[in-house]
């Protein structure tokens, strides 16, 4: 068993709009909220500062890298709230002019940022009148990211990559995978809570899994339920839908029991 003490996480949930100023705000609220709550770790949703049925409008307000307002907001916040914050996902500059990299960072508790992950797998979907292209914005990422942090090794995913296994078997042993998320209602529905549950299982560690969850301005609904599920698969704690901040504590002595009842990591024969 492991002798690590335990370590409270925490998944932020928004309804995010077309106005960042305000969107930063409420992630500020949020923030203090689970630093409250005792968190160390807390977690913002994809998209964070900026959801519109404007797609163009991430590119407009793309950031060069370490420089431009949202990531000052990220390392302020952090700094502020004396948390290790992993910042959902922000729109940065990429090699192509008119194209985003939709990219996740982290901040320690003094405000300085120890990782960032670009998203490697871009969302496509077409169903009646619903349709999605991130590919059409988004320039992939092409790095599997993990960091070392207060409640473990952290492995960093957004969103659509829920649905590649191979990218969660390439991080490693883990204690944590992290995934901020804006899934549609229809995908959500569907698929968001089984494949979340799966993740944790097949890799014998905590998923924390924070949300847009409501519906947008423009008329945009996403799923929402942001979840954290322990090794075993078990959900130990959710927010259905709406703003709000789910915490729960991450408890290394699980990993450990898990891993050592049942040492699937051990068995694995293809890597």
């Amino acid at each position: 068993m492991s002798d690590r003490p335990s370590c409270r996480i925490a998944a932020v949930q928004m309804v995010s709009g077309p106005d960042v100023d305000a969107n930063l705000a409420e992630a500020d609220r949020l923030i203090g909220e689970a630093a409250a709550a005792g968190a160390r770790l807390v977690v913002l949703p994809e998209y964070f500062p900026l959801i519109t049925p404007d797609e163009t409008a991430k590119v407009r307000i793309r950031e060069r890298d370490s420089d431009g307002p949202i990531q000052a907001f990220m390392k302020d916040a952090a700094r502020r709230h004396k948390v290790w914050l992993v910042g959902g996902s922000c729109p940065l500059e990429a090699d192509v002019p008119d194209k985003v990299r939709n990219t996740t960072m982290v901040f320690d508790d003094t405000g300085r940022r120890v990782a960032r992950y670009d998203k490697v797998h871009l969302f496509g979907f077409v169903r009646g009148g619903e349709r999605y292209d991130e590919s059409a914005t988004i320039e992939p990422g092409s790095d599997v990211v993990t960091f070392d942090g207060p409640c473990g090794t952290v492995g960093l995913s957004i969103c659509y990559d829920l649905r590649f296994p191979e990218l969660f078997r390439a991080m490693g042993e883990v204690d944590l995978i992290v995934l901020p998320a804006a899934f549609t209602y229809t995908t959500g529905r569907a698929h968001w809570e089984v494949l979340l549950r799966a993740r944790a299982i097949e890799n014998q560690c905590y998923v924390l899994a924070s949300a847009q969850g409501g519906v947008h301005p423009g008329g945009r609904r996403t799923w929402g339920d942001s979840l954290i599920i322990d090794p075993w698969g078990e959900i130990v704690a959710r927010l259905p839908e709406g703003p709000g901040v789910v915490v729960a504590d991450l408890d290394p002595a699980r990993i450990a029991e898990v891993r050592a009842s049942l040492p699937a990591l051990k068995h694995r024969k293809i890597s």
